[in-house]
């Protein structure tokens, strides 16, 4: 286990991925539910960054869950069974940063039930990880 990845250390990244995991309570709170899939996305994104980090992985500018889980399963296969949780929350990175082509339909429950499923793979990751 590596104390430092190449952008720093996986500590750092895991901070973050907390205050963006607060972010999306407080976004289901406000019912904007695509605020919240935003910041259920950037908290996975950055928690697999700090599960990769710490295992010596040479950090890479992407953004798709699905590629960093498939890097994760080399380390771990049992996160796999994550892989359609991570193409979905995929979804709601686009969903929110681009102008949609037809309305979203995404809700708060949505983004709840993600959330919860979640939580199992930060866990599965990161067992030491606490969450709200």
């Amino acid at each position: 286990m590596t104390e430092r990845g190449a952008s720093g250390i996986p500590k750092e990244w895991r901070q973050v991925a907390c205050k963006d995991w607060a972010r999306v309570r407080r976004q289901l709170k406000d019912g904007d539910a695509e605020a919240a899939g935003y910041f259920l996305h950037q908290s996975i994104e950055k928690y697999l960054k700090a599960f990769l980090l710490q295992r010596g992985w040479p950090l890479k500018k992407i953004h798709a869950l699905h590629d960093l889980l498939s890097d994760a399963v080399t380390y771990q296969p049992a996160l796999e069974k994550f892989r359609g949780l991570c193409e979905r929350i995929s979804g709601y990175y686009i969903a929110e940063r681009y102008p949609p082509l037809v309305p979203s339909e995404l809700t708060c429950a949505d983004i709840e039930r993600d959330r919860e499923q979640a939580r199992q793979l930060i866990h599965a990751m990161l067992p030491e990880e606490r969450l709200d």
